[in-house]
């Protein structure tokens, strides 16, 4: 069995989730990168930390890169 490489995110990537939040927003903010994620919502500003696996479940797609690597 192969171990999967996590997936690359960094501070400010703009990342789409697959469900909404309860105020209707898909887009958050990636605030902490780690072994847990701390993920800021566009539309209403709520903070909410995550474990790097159910994140990584829930992205459905990078919106917005942060930083472009070169």
């Amino acid at each position: 069995m192969a171990m999967r490489q996590p997936m690359q995110f960094n501070l400010g990537d703009v990342v789409r989730l697959k469900k909404p939040h309860p105020c209707g927003g898909y887009e958050w903010e990636i605030l902490r990168v780690g072994i847990d994620f701390r993920i800021r919502c566009l539309k209403c500003g709520r903070q909410v930390m995550l474990p790097r696996t159910k994140f990584e479940k829930r992205v459905k797609a990078v919106v917005k890169r942060a930083l472009e690597e070169e």
